[in-house]
């Protein structure tokens, strides 16, 4: 049976890395695609050790559509999308919130466009709690409403998985309270 391609944005950091090796080991052949602006080459590294199995890789920016464009007309059985690719500190958003915007959002749009143009339909989002702001009830759940967002970079979280529920895509969004 031919394993199912799985694109995994943002491969190269921490959390993404330990996914490449999961996916692996259950059956799925990741493709990973990383600035590397965050992460390193060495995770890529580590989980081919692991798995003894080359993983395709592309030093590519997601809010590069050409060059996201290209990957996808390259990589033509993918199956679903995995995206950790996004910048993740509270405080710099605060000091730089269009960095966060226009990275967070931008490369999430470009993702749902090449989703549509190459009918890949399921998407996993590597969200975050911060989408609850200061949550009126505890413990949080996944009914909980978004609060109000307390920095720029939980508005992007909730702004993607509006953007995400718009576009009809199948998803999950993973609101980590600790990713680790």
């Amino acid at each position: 049976m031919k394993k199912k391609d799985i694109l995994v944005t943002g491969g190269a950091g921490y959390i993404g890395s330990h996914t490449l090796v999961e996916l692996y080991n259950s059956g799925y052949r990741p493709i990973v695609v990383d600035n590397l602006s965050n992460s390193s080459i060495t995770n890529i590294k580590g989980a081919e050790q692991i798995i003894k199995t080359k993983i395709d890789f592309y030093k590519v920016d997601c809010t590069d559509f050409d060059q996201m464009d290209k990957l996808f007309k390259e990589q033509k059985n993918i199956d679903a999308v995995i995206h950790f690719a996004a910048y993740k500190s509270v405080e710099e958003s605060v000091r730089q919130p269009n960095k966060y915007f226009s990275n967070n959002i931008g490369s999430l749009e470009i993702l749902i466009d090449l989703m549509n143009k190459f009918n890949v339909n399921n998407i996993i989002f590597s969200s975050s709690c911060t989408v609850y702001g200061t949550p009126e009830v505890l413990p949080v759940n996944e009914l909980a409403p978004f609060g109000k967002a307390e920095s720029p970079y939980a508005e992007t979280k909730q702004l993607c998985e509006k953007l995400i529920e718009e576009s009809g895509i199948n998803s999950i969004s993973l609101r980590y309270f600790n990713p680790v």
